[in-house]
């Protein structure tokens, strides 16, 4: 098995790798996304409106599905596969940039899931607002070769078209939602109106085309809608649909309700991890209750829930009352821009404790990489920039952890690369907790943390592989460097098998 970036500094992309042959799928002239661009912030502002005026993604959403219901999809949403009681199946989440960093999955995604029944995407497949002419080079072109079905949630990008594209690649080629009458002026949801992002006029032309990439009989895949289930071997995988704001309208609630309920084992797929960053975010149900209390019940079976929007890999193994463990999986590093790992804290949450989380990129390998960044766009890169071993050193100081992987040589850490780690948000120990409060810290994450960019390998990518059993399922985080060695070996970054009896 080839070493992993727990292993060594060259498993996880540093040193002067042989490039990869990623490149090659990528189409020419890529436009690169970037989250600092005006243009790109002002294209996605739908979010921001719904936080300001009103959410209409539920009305929205209710609608949908009550189109897919008239045009004969299943009343109950789930998809019944013929496949046997042993199978695998790939998750990969936050892909649709559609530049380097996407293409250099794709390699490794092939050889390691040549002989899986089905993939799903788990959020955001297509930036920056979901658009139809957005899918030849994001979606169709990427997995081409990818030879079985792709099943998808819907992101929060998705939505900022209100989900027309999404709903005309995965749903049946719906066709759009009739228009509604005009709200009333002055008028909260007349002002979200006003200045609601819509499709381009003539948007999805080229749909026809694209599909072409991915037109094999056993490529197919025609979902219910933007929420269903998977029935497939011994397990049922739930997908739930988060919408703009991360939250569920009260119909899809009482559906997942409904799909939860019974014996078999269940995988919950969310757009909303439903545990983050050092954090439990249980996810509000409109008119009560939390999509956790229903992964929770211990009469539903959720054995684990995995969740996209942040890019990057976490795991919690949080332990239950009744003596169940629950993975929950943050599984977002499918191709957009990295979320940093170095900005969390020394993990105490839900019975989890330091030495149970595991994420990739480790936050040693993150702060390096950022680093090298802020060093480049501030052109101060002999102040900014820290090796991977500084990086894993001063990380370790900070936590009150031993180095995750061990420093090539001692490392002597200075005032410096104390100072950098600080700056660029470096967690701390809980008792430290009001350090994290610094005003820099805030400005870090929330303002400078950086849009996507078309960097140099490692890129810290990472998608899932399940093998479904009927006595276990076996969760793996690949990585994806971009790197010629992680391609043709790709390295298991974190494993976990998950008992269903």
């Amino acid at each position: 098995m080839a070493n992993s970036s727990r292993d060594t500094a060259e498993g996880a992309g540093w040193g002067g790798a042989e490039p990869g042959t990623y490149r090659q799928l990528m189409p020419s002239g890529v436009r690169k996304i970037s989250w600092l661009d005006p243009r790109m912030l002002w294209a996605a502002r739908n979010g921001v409106l719904a936080s300001w005026f009103g959410d209409p993604t539920g009305r929205t959403r209710s609608r949908w599905v009550a189109q897919r219901a008239a045009a004969g999809a299943p009343a109950d949403k789930v998809i019944r596969r013929p496949d046997p009681d042993r199978f695998s199946f790939l998750v990969i989440g936050d892909t649709g940039e559609g530049d380097e960093p996407q293409y250099a999955v794709v390699p490794g995604l092939l050889k390691v899931g040549q002989d899986t029944r089905f993939a799903v995407l788990a959020s955001d497949v297509i930036y920056p607002v979901g658009g139809a002419d957005d899918y030849e080079d994001k979606f169709f072109r990427p997995y081409r070769d990818y030879r079985a079905p792709v099943y998808a949630i819907p992101g929060n990008h998705d939505w900022y078209e209100d989900l027309g594209a999404f709903m005309r690649v995965f749903c049946d080629d719906a066709p759009p939602l009739p228009a509604e009458p005009a709200p009333r002026p002055l008028t909260r949801a007349w002002l979200r109106s006003l200045l609601w992002h819509r499709p381009r006029t003539g948007d999805g032309r080229s749909l026809g085309a694209a599909r072409a990439l991915r037109s094999a009989p056993g490529q197919q895949a025609v979902q219910p809608g933007p929420y269903w289930a998977i029935d497939s071997g011994p397990v049922r995988i739930v997908g739930i649909d988060t919408g703009l704001l991360g939250t569920l309208d009260a119909e899809q609630g009482a559906w997942l309700r409904e799909v939860s309920a019974g014996p078999r084992p269940k995988i919950l797929v969310t757009g909303s991890p439903l545990y983050v960053d050092g954090e439990h975010r249980p996810c509000p149900i409109e008119g009560g209750g939390t999509v956790d209390e229903i992964v929770r019940d211990p009469a539903h079976r959720y054995v684990a829930a995995i969740g996209g929007d942040i890019h990057n890999y976490q795991r919690y193994p949080v332990p239950l009352a009744d003596g169940r463990t629950l993975q929950y999986v943050v599984a977002g590093g499918g191709g957009a821009f990295m979320h940093a790992t170095h900005t969390i804290a020394r993990v105490d949450v839900g019975g989890v404790t330091e030495a149970d989380f595991r994420c990739y990129p480790l936050r040693g390998d993150s702060l390096a990489f950022y680093s090298a960044l802020y060093g480049r766009r501030l052109r101060l890169r002999r102040f900014f920039t820290l090796t991977e071993a500084e990086a894993t050193a001063v990380v370790a100081e900070r936590l009150g952890i031993p180095p995750t992987r061990s420093p090539g040589g001692e490392v002597r850490l200075t005032r410096r690369i104390r100072l950098v780690a600080a700056l660029l948000g470096a967690g701390r120990r809980p008792d430290r907790g009001a350090r994290l409060r610094l005003p820099v810290r805030k400005i870090y994450t929330s303002l400078f943390s950086p849009g996507s960019a078309t960097y140099s390998p490692p890129f810290f990518k990472c998608f899932l592989r399940l093998d479904v059993s009927p006595e276990a399922v076996r969760l793996r985080c690949h990585a994806a460097t971009g790197n010629r060695a992680q391609e043709l070996d790709p390295p298991v970054e974190d494993e976990v098998t998950i008992p269903l009896v």
